[in-house]
Parts: structure tokens; C-alpha cells; sequence
């Protein structure tokens, strides 16, 4: 109960702390926002001394104090759905059905409904701020008829309150389209301060970027469908509708410089405040931090590094301790040390064997898992989903004796459960998703769940088209099309037998229907996100990788014991088998295709080049050693495969 209490005060300390700050920094940052946003909303070319007066004194008015205190509530939800929804492992749809499935989850649309509302909030303080004809919804009109003053619609607040609107769901769609909460370390180290001055000019151009295409959008939604909220609206709240105005919704409307340029600039203002919670919360959440090698006090004993890297509550904390094992393992010559220490009594190189222990574990998982998913494209063409795989599971075995089929011998099951960083998601203490984690741990519910975070919490969405298993005791050959299916074989569940063997059935009951066409066309995998989602967590295996291969270099001088040499061989071995199920992956269709390049957006597509990262990474680790060690190598006790493949290395030839 002890070490619960200890570990939880810990992680509320480094996590939420950050969270915290983040969002106070976010808050600080309002006012200078809403400044230019004033100067900007006022500009006056021919009369700048005036324009410079009435911003002074907008900037001192109630109706501005008041606009920053609902601003200031719009950041805290903003902080509080970036600490809800973000996640270390990007969701990474395999099919247009799932990414569809994603974007209509009940969470989801939750989530796009507070945003829209977040975004009449702010479009309301901007239409406030910038007054004249946008200040009110309701305003005084003359009836060409009778001549009775009477309060008609203002269609220009209305405009601008839509579009913000329309901006806040158009931001939470592309949150999930473009993996906004998707949180990634950066290769090299920043300063926090240093890191948001180089972020700053990409958000304000993402703002820009993101508010004008908003803007045309909206325009062109205003145009065909702008009349019935209008109408909708002015019946519900008892307002007349100014016929003596150009109606919005009209062509000759929204060419409308002025109402175009301040429904820019309040986009553009509307999208930074939300990207600027976005940065800091990713800037503070990713920063590094040391954890000691081995603790003074028993107490402390859950803060050393070896116990952090087997955390089982949280992801981020695991993510943390393998960054700072990654940065120790190169710039801090004490802590190497006393990672090569032996316990006092007895010792024991329990620092340097739990360090290695989980990081051989992650690359063999990693291992595991390229291994099965090459066996399930060579035998089957794609992975398939588990009704699928049960499905022809069970016809092949009662069809097994028709003749003319050839099966291909089962791939043999896992003997021991996978390990990988989200494994830590099964807690034994309070589970994964108790009132501690919550807040930290993706939820495989969720929308944003991929199925890299199932693969890490040991679970799989059995309806995700990602989902597949490579233990099926008869899966039949396919055919040369390595990333489709036969539509009919995965519709009714039956294995596809050869051509050239079986008798084709008569045409009509070969062609399927249209929406089982449909149907199938939307749940054909996308190799490409395949091959990304395989590799959405390897973060954790590449800083695994950097940790070894400069701790192992490192000992050929700095080990005074010989703890490294017990499991150098293990070592060796494990990156040897990586690297040829690597080579092997990317020898797959598509596998080795360069991700296409996107507009400027706040969604960190950073992912979808981790496997390339990694294998280079892996070659780096392993030149690393072979230069080190040099001939040396021949003497530990490997395989003569892995010896034959470390030679090449040794000779610089691979």
C-alpha cells in the first residue's frame, strides 16, 4: 500500500504537474493574443493614431475583461481534453470503414459537440471585440411596410457565430484524422523555451493556413444552407429578418471583403488559441527527466530507473524512463557507471540485468510481431479479422478433405505473452483504468485507440479490420494479389481454393451483391497504414536500441566487472533476428514507400516515418558494437548464422 501511495504521489508529480503548467502558460499567453488580435480587428491604414486610441481603449473596456475570462475557460477545456485524449501511440485506421467508424463514435461526436460550442465562445468574444454590425444578435430595423421599428436579426453575428462553429467541429475531425493527440519525443533534446520560439512561427502559419480554408468552407456551406439555420433561428427567438439587406446566403453577400477579413483574423485567432494549448501541453509532457539508477532509500525504491522502465500504470512514464536511458547511455559517464555496478552485499548486477532484461523484452516482442504479420501476408495475402479468420478456421477444417486444396502448415503460437511498453496496461493495482491512470492511459475503447495501444495492453478489437491472427491450422494459398482479398470468400467466410483445381461455380453465384461490394471495397486494408500502424510504438524500441548499443560500447572500457558479457551473446542474438524480420518487412508491398507529404497542420505525422527511423537506428546499433568490439566478437558464444551476419558488419558490407 506503501509503494502505491509513493507511486502515485510520483506520477501526480511529473504528469499532472506538467499538464498544469502547460495550461498556466496557455492562460498567460491570452492576453498577448487577444492584443494583436484587438490591432488587428481595428486596423486603420489612414488613421493610425486613432486606430492606436481605440485599441487602448478596447484593451481597458468590461466587455474585453469579460471576453478574456470566457477565454480562459475555453484553455482550461482545451488543457483538459489534451490531458483526456492524448496518447503515445498514434490511432492509426487500417480501412476506410474504421476511420469512419473512428469518426462517428459516440466519444467522438461528444468531443466535435464541445468543440463547436467552444468555438461559438470564442467567435462570440471576437465578434464582441470587434463590434459595429458584429457586436449583437439582434438589432434594430425599420419594416419597409409599416415603417414600426422593430428588432430584426443580425445575420453578420450570426455568420460569425456559425463559423465558429463549423471551425470547432472542423478541428475536432481533423484531430482524429490527422492524430492531433498524438504526443511524440523529439529526437533532439530542447530547452522548453527554445523549442516553443521554434514552434511559434509553424502554429501561426498552421492558424493562417487552417483559418482561411475554414473561412472558404464555411462560405461555400453558407451559401447553399445558410438560409435554413437563419430562418430557423430568427422564428425561434422572435426576430424579424431585414429585407432591405443583402441576405449572406447570396453571392453578392459573401463577397464581402470586410466580413471575409474579419472572419479570417477571427479564425486565425480562434485555431492559435487552441494550437498554443496543443504546443505547450506537448512541449511540457515531453521533457526529459532523470530518474536515479538505483535509490538511496527503500522508499524511493519505485523512482529508480530499472523499476520505471517495467512500469505497469502509465505509458508516459515508460516513454520517460527510456528516454533518459537513451540520453544517459551517451552523456552521463556516472549514471553508465552505476548501471555497470554490482549490489552491496551479495554482488549482484541487478541495475544493469533488469535495464537489459526489458529492453531485449521489447525487441523480441517487436520480433514477434513482424514475424507473424509477414506470415499472414506470405499465406494469406493480408491479415484478416478474427470473424474471418474464425470463419474459415472452422470451414477449412470440415472442408479439408475436398481435394485439389493445399494447406499450409499452422504457424506455431506464442509460448509466452508479448511484452512491449503498453503491456503495462494491465495493472494489477487498480487496473488500467482506475481513478490514478485514467487520465494517463489510453482507453482501448476510445476512438483514437489503435490497434498498436491494444497490441500493448495484450487486447484486440476483434471489429477492427487491423485485427488478425497468424495461428489459424488452415489458411489456403491466395492468389498473386498480395493486398486484396476474394471478395466472395471473405463475405461468406469460406477459404478461397485454388483455381486451378476446383471447378468454378456458375457466374451468378460468384458475383456478390452491390453492397456486399461496397461493403468490402471499405474494409480492403490500406498497406500503407498497415505497415505504420506496425510500427506506431517502436519510439519505445528505438530509444531501447540507442540504450543498448552505447551501454554495450560503453562497457568495453567502463565495465570494470564484466556484467555486460554475461548477455552480450543474448544481445547480439536479438539484434541479429530483428534486424533480418526488419529487412524481411520491408521486402512486403508498400512497406518501403515514402509516407506523401501534407499541408501544414498541428497533426504530428512524425509516425509514419518511425520505421525507417528505427531500421536505421538498428544498423546504427549494430555497427556501433561490431566497430567497438571489433575481432573480440569471435569470441562469444552465437549461432553461426548470427556470426556469419555480424561479420558483414564487421567488414562494413551490409
Amino acid at each position: 500500500m506503501f509503494s502505491l501511495k509513493q507511486n502515485s504521489w510520483f506520477i501526480r508529480k511529473v504528469v499532472i504537474w506538467r499538464a498544469v503548467a502547460s495550461i498556466a502558460w496557455s492562460v498567460l499567453l491570452l492576453p498577448v493574443t487577444t492584443a494583436v488580435f484587438v490591432l488587428l480587428s481595428r486596423f486603420s491604414l489612414f488613421h493610425p493614431i486613432q486606430w492606436i486610441s481605440d485599441c487602448t481603449s478596447l484593451l481597458a473596456a468590461s466587455s474585453t475583461i469579460f471576453s478574456l475570462v470566457v477565454l480562459c475557460g475555453v484553455v482550461l477545456i482545451t488543457g483538459f481534453f489534451n490531458l483526456e485524449f492524448y496518447t503515445l501511440v498514434p490511432s492509426i485506421p487500417c480501412s476506410r470503414m474504421a476511420l469512419l467508424g473512428t469518426v462517428l463514435h459516440p466519444r467522438q461526436c461528444v468531443h466535435s459537440l464541445v468543440y463547436c460550442t467552444m468555438g461559438m465562445l470564442v467567435m462570440w468574444c471576437a465578434s464582441v471585440t470587434i463590434g459595429g454590425r458584429y457586436s449583437t444578435l439582434g438589432t434594430t430595423c425599420r419594416q419597409s411596410e409599416s415603417g414600426e421599428v422593430v428588432t430584426c436579426l443580425n445575420e453578420y453575428h450570426l455568420f460569425i457565430l456559425l463559423a465558429g462553429a463549423f471551425m470547432g467541429y472542423s478541428h475536432s475531425f481533423l484531430g482524429v484524422v490527422q492524430n492531433m493527440y498524438y504526443v511524440s519525443f523529439q529526437p533532439i533534446q530542447q530547452y522548453k523555451y527554445p523549442r516553443f520560439k521554434g514552434c511559434l512561427p509553424m502554429v501561426v502559419k498552421c492558424s493562417v493556413i487552417q483559418a482561411l480554408y475554414s473561412a472558404r468552407n464555411f462560405a461555400a456551406f453558407y451559401f447553399f444552407f445558410g438560409y435554413a439555420p437563419k430562418t430557423w433561428i430568427s422564428s425561434t427567438l422572435n426576430l424579424q429578418i431585414d429585407s432591405s439587406l443583402q441576405p449572406l446566403d447570396s453571392l453578392t453577400g459573401l463577397l464581402d471583403l470586410s466580413l471575409l477579413y474579419h472572419l479570417s483574423i477571427s479564425g486565425t485567432f480562434l485555431y492559435l488559441t487552441w494550437y498554443l494549448t496543443v504546443l505547450l501541453f506537448r512541449i511540457y509532457v515531453t521533457e526529459a527527466y532523470s530518474f536515479p539508477v538505483q535509490s538511496t532509500f527503500t522508499e524511493d525504491a519505485e523512482q529508480s530507473l530499472p523499476k520505471v522502465l517495467a512500469e505497469k500504470n502509465t505509458l508516459v512514464m515508460k516513454f520517460l524512463a527510456l528516454q533518459d536511458l537513451a540520453l544517459l547511455s551517451q552523456h552521463s559517464l556516472s549514471r553508465r557507471l552505476e548501471v555497470f555496478s554490482l549490489s552491496q552485499p551479495g554482488g549482484h548486477a541487478h541495475n544493469w540485468n533488469a535495464i537489459s532484461r526489458e529492453c531485449l523484452s521489447l525487441l523480441s516482442e517487436l520480433t514477434q510481431r513482424l514475424v507473424a504479420h509477414q506470415d499472414a501476408v506470405a499465406s494469406n495475402g493480408r491479415v484478416k479479422s478474427q470473424s474471418a479468420s474464425s470463419d474459415t478456421r472452422s470451414a477449412s477444417s470440415s472442408s479439408s478433405v475436398v481435394s485439389g486444396t493445399e494447406d499450409i502448415a499452422e504457424t506455431p503460437r506464442l509460448s509466452v505473452p508479448l511484452r512491449t511498453p503498453g503491456s503495462v496496461f494491465k495493472s494489477s493495482v487498480g487496473g488500467a483504468n482506475s481513478a490514478l491512470t485514467a487520465p494517463f492511459t489510453p482507453d482501448v475503447d476510445s476512438p483514437f485507440s489503435s490497434p498498436a495501444i491494444r497490441r500493448l495492453v495484450g487486447q484486440q478489437d476483434p471489429q477492427s479490420p487491423c485485427f488478425g491472427t497468424v495461428q489459424s491450422p488452415h489458411i489456403m494459398r491466395r492468389g498473386p494479389k498480395p493486398w486484396s482479398a476474394s471478395t466472395e470468400s471473405q463475405s461468406s467466410g469460406s477459404p478461397p481454393a485454388s483455381p486451378a483445381t476446383v471447378p468454378s461455380p456458375p457466374a451468378a453465384s460468384q458475383k456478390p451483391s452491390f453492397l456486399a461490394q461496397w461493403l468490402q471495397n471499405r474494409r480492403e486494408q490500406l498497406p500503407e497504414a498497415s505497415s505504420q500502424a506496425l510500427f506506431a510504438d517502436s519510439q519505445a524500441h528505438i530509444w531501447a536500441l540507442q540504450g543498448l548499443s552505447h551501454l554495450v560500447a560503453a562497457s568495453f572500457s567502463e565495465d570494470q566487472f564484466g556484467v555486460v558479457q554475461t548477455t552480450l551473446p543474448n544481445i547480439l542474438s536479438c539484434l541479429v533476428v530483428l534486424l533480418e524480420a526488419v529487412d524481411r518487412h520491408f521486402k512486403l508491398p508498400h512497406a518501403s514507400s515514402k509516407p506523401v507529404r501534407t499541408i501544414c497542420s498541428m497533426g504530428d505525422s512524425t509516425y509514419k516515418t518511425l520505421r525507417f527511423l528505427l531500421r536505421a537506428v538498428l544498423k546504427t546499433t549494430i555497427y556501433k558494437i561490431t566497430t567497438t568490439f571489433g575481432e573480440h566478437l569471435n569470441a562469444v558464444n552465437i549461432s553461426t548464422e548470427h556470426r556469419k551476419r555480424l561479420q558483414q558488419f564487421l567488414e562494413f558490407k551490409d
